[in-house]
């Protein structure tokens, strides 16, 4: 896990808490507040998965040298 899927998963949670919290007192504008930090924390936690995933790919692929055959 790194950091983007960590601030993610924060962000997301903060999100849910501050939109449970909006519906609890009716308060929509807080409510909004919290689905879009929870939308921007998921985004976050899968750009972090993403991430990892293409070093994971970039790690485990053989590398390529470059070849003096065009000369």
């Amino acid at each position: 896990m790194n950091k983007d899927e960590l601030g993610g998963k924060l962000e997301n949670l903060k999100g849910r808490t501050k939109e449970a919290a909006g519906a609890l007192t009716g308060n929509k504008e807080k409510e909004a507040e919290g689905v879009v930090e929870r939308v921007a924390g998921a985004v976050r936690e899968n750009v972090g998965k993403a991430k990892d995933e293409v070093k994971r790919s970039a790690e485990s692929s053989p590398r390529r040298e470059e070849s003096d055959d065009d000369e």
